[in-house]
């Protein structure tokens, strides 16, 4: 078994993401870990993220004994100054080795955790290339990984010729890959083939969000009416026959309980063709 099939059979792998929830952050993830979600995705990055509150939510649900820390995979981020705000988790005159490792700690302690299960650069600095400060930072997370600090590494915010670039001379090749996915790019063909020749699992973010035109497609409307399922379920089965790990971010239980009932029907190979070329022939 690869380590890409054991990181998709991590059972339910549907990942629950918790940025822009602010004071909502702690209840929300409560809800998804009572849903069923196992797989939490967050970052230190306060603009975005309130990565205490998520760790507020598991030392709530570990005291009551419903589940324990071996019981969730836990993914958060490394992200640059530029995107963050005044809320730094490092000090920003800090060599980037250092600000990786600050960022780390403050990690551990907001989620309660004395290890990560995925550790993420939270996009490249530059929009072209690998560059210097790329290489620092993934240097310095491979350290974390060596340590067994972090199980696995990752990478989003990527083009494929800065993944390329990457795999070309990373010690640690990436386990995951996450990106916002949209349809009119081909679901973000390159990248994915990149990481099925890398033995790297795909996450797709904003799979609802950033392809919002797509339940109102009369052809995809009508194989979700035939299916007896709503149009997100539809396309969560997709992405997980693509071989993606999606990710949701709703905050309605009603929706997270929808997300996660998706075992129980497979979409068809011309099914499939279809959703995946939906956008990019007309």
């Amino acid at each position: 078994m690869t380590e890409k099939t054991q990181l998709l059979n991590f059972h339910p792998f549907f990942m629950y993401g918790t940025a822009w929830k602010e004071d909502r952050t702690q209840k929300c993830v409560e809800q998804a870990l009572r849903a069923g979600f196992r797989a939490i995705d967050t970052a230190n990055q306060r603009k975005h993220y309130h990565e205490a509150g998520v760790g507020e939510a598991l030392e709530l649900v570990y005291q009551e004994g419903s589940l324990q820390r071996k019981d969730i995979f836990l993914q958060t981020k490394y992200t640059y100054q530029r995107g963050q705000d005044h809320r730094l988790p490092y000090d920003p005159s800090a060599s980037f080795t250092d600000q990786v490792q600050q960022s780390f700690a403050s990690s551990l302690e907001h989620l309660k955790t004395d290890y990560l299960d995925s550790y993420v650069l939270h996009g490249p600095a530059s929009g072209k290339d690998i560059i210097d400060s790329d290489w620092e930072v993934w240097r310095a997370m491979e350290t974390l990984q060596k340590s067994g600090q972090a199980k696995v590494l990752g990478v989003s915010n990527i083009s494929a010729r800065q993944l390329e670039q990457l795999l070309d001379d990373c010690d640690v090749t990436p386990s995951f890959v996450q990106n916002r996915c949209y349809a009119n790019k081909g679901w973000d063909k390159d990248v994915r083939e990149l990481c099925n020749q890398h033995d790297c699992v795909y996450q797709g973010f904003s799979l609802l969000t950033a392809n919002r035109q797509i339940p109102n497609h009369p052809e995809f409307r009508g194989l979700a009416q035939a299916l007896g399922k709503t149009a997100p379920q539809v396309i969560f089965r997709f992405a997980r026959q693509l071989g993606m790990l999606p990710l949701t971010g709703t905050t309605n239980p009603e929706h997270m309980a929808l997300d996660l009932d998706i075992e129980d029907f497979e979409l068809s190979a011309a099914d499939m063709d279809f959703i995946e070329t939906i956008e990019t022939n007309g």
